[in-house]
Order: C-alpha cells, then structure tokens, then sequence
C-alpha cells in the first residue's frame, strides 16, 4: 500500500490527501500541520462558478458541504470617486477559511486520512519510508528551499502593501473601492463569504509602498491600522467595524518554481506557486493542483511516472493562471495612472485588466454595462454613437490625416523584393489589406540604403526606380479604399546582410553579404559576423539616406511615414545599452544614446510635410532590466519625439539582442503602450499578440491605446475589418463595388 506524507493542513494539503485517499483505499496517508485545527490567516475564500463545477466532479461530498456554507454572488461593483458602477453576470462564492479547513478536515477522516496537529516537520529524513512526499507547506515553504537547486524557485516581492482584514459589514457583491486622501490612493478587494444572523466580508486594503510610509503605516500596529482604516472608509464601513487576524502590513511573493517534483517529493500550492488574490485565491489554485495530482495517479501507478505527468500537466495551466495575475498585480499598482478616466471607463478597464476578459465576453455577461461604456467612448473621441457600433470603428484624426478606424495593418517583411523594387506580391498584399477594410495599412520595413537591407529581398527607397513600383501599390490601396497608407523607413544596422527566413534566416557568406554597421563592433549574436562601428561621417550619410527616402516616401503617394526606432535594427540598437557601447556623445547615458535617432528624426521631420503623420516604432524594453532598454528609457525618447513633433508612438518590444526573453502571451504589449499614453499624453499604437476585433476593442474602450495593429491576424484574414462590420452590423465601411454583393442589407 502506499504511504503518503502531506506536509501542511491547508486546503491544497487536505484536499491532495482527501482525494488520494478516495481512490487509494488502501494507502496510508498522514498529514502534519505544525498548526492548531482552527488556525488560519486570513478570513475568507473565493471561488468562481467554473471551480465549483470542478470542486463537484472532484469530491461531490465536499463540495455540498461548501454549498450549504457559501456566500453567492453574481454582481461586481468598483467604487471611484463618490460613484458606484456595477456590473454583472459574474459568479462568485466567498466561504470562510475556517469553515473550508473544517469541511476538509472531517472528509479526510472519513476516508481514512491521518491528521496530526501541531506536528512540525522539520527535516526530510524522518520521511524516509513515505513512498510520497506532498509539500502544501505554504510560501515560505522548507522543503521547496531544501531543495532549491531543483526546484529553482524565484520569489519577485511586489511593490504594494497590503492588510488582509474583515468587517461585519454585510456585502452582496465583489467590491473593490478606490479612496484618495491626502497620503496618497487606497484601494479595497472586498467580499462576502459568511452571511446569516452573524455577517463576515473580507477587507483587503492595499496601497503602494509610498502611500504606506506617508501615511505611517509602516510604523502602525493592527490596532492602528485598523483605526487608519476605519476613518479613511467611514462612509463604505456604514459604521461596522473592521477586524484582525494578523492583519500585518504585507508585499505580495509571486513565486515560481522550473520544477515541482523531486524524487517522490511533489510541490502543490503556494510552496509551488502563488497568484495575486486580485485575480484569484491561493486556495483554488491549491485545491486544482490537488485535482490535478489525483489525474496523474489515475494514469500512472508508478509515482515517478505520475509525478512526471503532474509536472509538465498542470504547469501549462497555472503558468496561464500567473500570466493573467501578473498583469492584474500590475494593473493595481499602477491605479493612480487610471484614477483620470471617468467612473465608467474606469470600471470597463478594471474589469477587462486580466485579459481574461474582453470587450466581446463582458458584453455577453453584462450588457448594459458594455453599451454605456461604448457610447461614453465613442462621444468622448468626438464620433457619433448611434452610428459607430464598435470602438474599432470610430475613426481617427492624426495630424492632416483622418483615418477611417483604429485598425491597423502592422508592417510585415515580405522578403519577396528584387533589388528593393516591388512588385506584384506587394500589391496583392497591402492592396488587398486595404480593400479589407484596415483604417490603416503600413507597408513593409523599407530600407533607405542597400545596406540596410535585412535581406537581398527587403524592399527599399533609396532608388527613383523604387518610387515607380511603391507609386502603383499607393494608386491601387487609394483608388479602391478608404485606408491611410504608410510606410516604416528603416535601416537593418548589425542585422543586415541576412538569408530570408525561408532560406535559413541566417547571416549571408561570400560574395552575396554586406558589410553590417552598428553603433558599436558587437555582433548581434556570437555567431555573427562583426559590423563595422559608425563614424560620424557614417552617421551624416545616413542621415540624408533617411531625408532622401523620406522625400521619396512623398512621392511615391504613402499619407504616413513610420521610422523604425525598434527590434534591434539600427536607430534601435542606438538607443540599447545593450547594444551601444560607445564612449563618445553618441552613447553612455540615455542622452547619449538618443541623440542620433533623434538627429534621425528632426531630419525626417524637417522634410516630411507636417500635415501628414509621422510615427515612431520602439521597443519599449529589452526584458533584460537596467542591461537594457527599460520603460523609462522609452518615456524619455517619447518625451523627446512628441517635442520634436512626433505624431504617434507605435510600441513593440525586444529585438536588441537574442539574451531577451519577452513575457508572451495574448497583448502583452500593450501595458507597455498604456504606460506612454498615460505618461507622455501622445497618440500610441499598441501591437502583439492582438488577435481580433474583440481585442481591439477591449484595448480601446480601456483607454490603453488609440489604434491597435495587427499582423498575423491579417495574413490569416485580409478581410477581418469587413467581417467584423459583419458582426457588429456596422454600415457606412467602405466596400469596393465588387465585393458588396457580400455586405449585408441595411450596412450602406
């Protein structure tokens, strides 16, 4: 028979041992928790209806007990400003702690679990005859840091503070409430989870680490916090009082593990992982990780077998989990930046701050909410809302330019030029994204010299011959649409001279390469050939490649011009320290390291008309911290550029070095292009991983950004502006006289 050992009495260890035991009749399985019965931090839990369907499947006796115990409420309301806005058609249960651990606790009884309290151990090798091993020994846990140099943990403490208290106050809904005073903003994640003759809610009040210290919380004692609180909230208390259960001053530990087994020792829970409580609680994704232990056992007898399908199993899902709670983290620590929008957009963007919920999802749960928003939005940027059925297609103005919606298509290398002249793949492509409906379609990154070409098929501008063949695809994409045409000059710098990616996307040999140029003589990778550092007469010359192509740009007929300060290509891996180590006025500091891409600019500008757009693409970090571009790098450039007359920041990231590795997942760009719009104030294009009008959408309603670009999505979908008129029942979107025996009645 097997003999399990769990350590910790949570709910992850509980249920881990409760549903083991169920199907391992005949195992013995003891649980040590170093605490009393009843001891827990804290005051309630919450769930969502799509774990409780989980929780019934898993244990149907447990999971009636909760039923009977739970508070449930579909409602969530965000306070801001002396308004309430509700929203609905969520699904919640709150449940008390203590009452969980209780329910648990009697199950694993009945199944035959051995549960020791206040029983601590302390050291792995009085486990030796446990055939397992579960480590639910929370946070700080001793097993994970025993063996820390397989588990390879990483704790990231956050930069808010946070008290977990209760209150009496009776709550029907999710509450969260944003209070400012004269210390700073407060924030409150709030709930019910007893309700009855004798009310419970948890009380979490969270704050940034500056707020904290103004209001001497950082010296406060609960009873001090509890005082603070209590008068910061009068109104919302409605005269209950606020309770304690070490109710210390805390920042939140996002822990994460590259493994969570060892031998026949598994982490679940907290010791393994942890979630901001914005998004979830540590105790569903504790009690999942049990599920999802009790799958693996049920496919594999052997425990190194199972432990293996746990692993690589349930990992995928938390690591999706965490993905969404580090960008709700963010969202909160950032709240002062949104504390300007109104009570509306404000509640729209809270609640679609996860990504796990979009413009589309939100409109199906709560409608009414979704057509308020819509109709605030559309007003607020001067359309009319009885006529634009969707934030995608409110159009824009930028400089003399107005765009029809805020679609774009982002440019996309074609690699498919001969000698940098284009030709019919051109014209087909962007023609037939602009017949498609896009507001905006940005051609290809086109090179000023045949140097700062990426490949033999880059496409260029620093020929006559190049205007003709660029003049034909801008007639056709005007002739036949509404779409604002623009093009992203570039200059390729130390990732030049390359194959096509289909031909190996490597650096080219013998007499086919180039020599590369760079603002420093590190190649982009080890591998790479060494480029030639810039002089300042490389510099100058580049300089009128840009106004020429620029000049060029006009008169091949494109609205917009888009320089390409991003992804590591030249101007972009000035502005990087990780790839600019010069010692001279053209590197060192931030300052330094700007001054070309800016003389790059003002030069471009001086030519380009200014009725007509000009944008800038940047990565907006390297992901590699201070040895990188950082987002404060990248607020300074966008200070600069809208001074020197820049009409929109388009904001990518990564690019400078191949050490980069970007946090993917579904927009996970875009807090960076919110960041400059709040910051800075000017027009931004967020791009990334925005995978259709639904997206869009959220993004713009949310106020993150003014026009979204889209690239895979489009090469998929060249039509995805007209099917999402389609969908929303959009009229008065330009279609060309062919196509329109598809256009529904009723949208002319």
């Amino acid at each position: 028979a097997l003999r399990i050992t769990c350590i910790g009495g949570g709910p992850g260890g509980l249920y881990s041992a409760l549903l083991l035991a169920k199907d391992h009749r005949a195992a013995r399985i003891t649980v040590h928790e170093r605490g009393r019965p009843n001891d827990t931090f804290g005051w309630g839990v919450v769930f969502s209806d799509e774990t409780l369907g989980v929780f019934e499947e898993a244990d149907p006796e447990s999971f009636a007990s909760i039923t009977e115990a739970f508070a449930y409420w579909t409602d969530i309301e965000i306070h801001k400003g002396g308004e309430c806005v509700r929203s609905t058609g969520h699904g919640f249960c709150g449940l008390a702690r203590r009452r969980l651990l209780a329910i648990l606790q009697e199950r694993c009884r009945a199944v035959g679990v051995e549960l020791r309290f206040e029983d601590e151990v302390t050291s792995l090798e009085e486990l030796e005859d446990s055939d397992l091993i579960i480590a639910a020994d929370g946070i700080n846990s001793f097993v994970r840091e025993r063996h820390a140099e397989h588990f390879q943990p990483s704790v990231d403490w956050r930069h808010c503070r946070f008290a977990w208290l209760g209150t009496t106050r009776p709550l029907e809904t999710f509450t969260f409430i944003f209070k400012e005073n004269e210390h700073g903003l407060f924030q409150v994640h709030a709930y019910p989870f007893q309700r009855g003759e004798e009310p419970l809610s948890t009380w979490i009040v969270e704050c940034t680490e500056q707020t904290w210290k103004r209001a001497g919380l950082d010296r406060a004692s609960e009873e001090e916090t509890v005082a603070y609180c209590e008068e910061l909230f009068r109104e919302e208390l409605e005269g209950h009082p606020l309770l304690t259960n070490r109710s210390i001053w805390r920042a939140f530990p996002t822990v994460r593990c590259e493994r969570w087994t060892h031998g026949n020792i598994v982490l679940v829970g907290d010791a393994a992982h942890s979630a901001h409580f914005s998004i979830g609680s540590g105790t569903k994704l504790a009690m999942e990780d049990a599920i999802a232990l009790r799958d693996a056992f049920r496919a594999h007898e052997q425990v190194a077998e199972a432990l293996e399908v746990y692993d690589q199993a349930r990992k995928i899902d938390v690591l999706k989990l965490q993905r969404a709670a580090q960008v709700s983290l963010e969202w909160f620590e950032n709240a002062e930046r949104y504390m300007e929008q109104t009570p509306l957009q404000f509640s729209f963007n809270l609640l679609t701050r996860s990504k796990r919920i979009t413009y589309d999802n939100l409109a199906l749960r709560d409608p009414e909410l979704v057509e308020r928003a819509r109709r605030e939005w559309i007003s607020a940027e001067g359309a009319d809302p009885d006529r634009v059925r969707a934030p995608m297609f409110a159009p824009l103005q930028l400089a003399g330019a107005r765009i029809p919606n805020r679609v774009a298509v982002s440019p996309m290398c074609q690699y498919s030029a001969v000698e940098g002249t284009v030709g019919d793949w051109h014209l087909m492509h962007l023609g037939a994204r602009a017949v498609g409906g896009a507001g905006l379609v940005l051609a290809e990154m086109t090179n000023v010299s045949a140097e700062g070409r990426i490949t033999p098929g880059c496409a260029g501008l620093y020929d006559d011959a190049h205007v003709v063949a660029w003049r034909r695809v801008t007639d056709f994409c005007h002739a036949h649409s509404q779409a604002v045409l623009g093009v992203q000059l570039g200059h390729a710098g130390r990732k030049a001279s390359c194959s096509r990616p289909w031909e190996g996307d490597a650096p080219l040999e013998g007499a086919e390469s180039w020599t590369a140029i760079a603002p420093s003589a590190e190649p982009f990778a080890p591998t790479w050939p060494i480029p030639r550092a810039m002089e300042r007469e490389d510099m100058e010359r580049v300089i009128g490649e840009y106004e020429q192509a620029t000049r060029r740009a006009l008169a091949a007929g494109f609205d917009l011009v888009e320089l390409h300060m991003a992804h590591g290509y030249l101007l972009s891996s000035f502005l990087s320290p990780a790839a600019n180590h010069r010692t001279d006025a053209y590197g060192g500091d931030r300052t330094g390291r700007m001054r070309f891409p800016l003389e790059v600019f003002e030069a471009v500008r001086a030519v380009w008309p200014a009725e007509k757009p000009l944008a800038v693409r940047v990565s907006a970090t390297d992901w590699l911290g201070e040895r990188g571009t950082t987002i404060e790098d990248t607020l300074e450039l966008a200070r600069a550029l809208e001074a020197r007359g820049c009409d929109l920041i388009d904001v990518s990231s990564a690019g400078n070095t191949p050490e980069s590795k970007p946090n993917y997942g579904r927009m996970y760009q875009v807090p960076f292009a919110e960041h400059i719009r709040h910051a800075v104030g000017l027009r931004v294009m967020a791009v990334g991983a925005i995978l259709g009008w639904d997206h869009v959408n959220t993004i713009l309603a949310a106020g993150r950004a003014d026009l979204c670009a889209l690239a895979r999505p489009h090469l998929v979908d060249p039509h995805l502006t007209l099917r999402a008129a389609i969908a929303y029942e959009q009229g008065g979107v330009s279609w060309p006289a062919p196509y329109r025996a598809a256009r529904p009645a009723g949208l002319e």
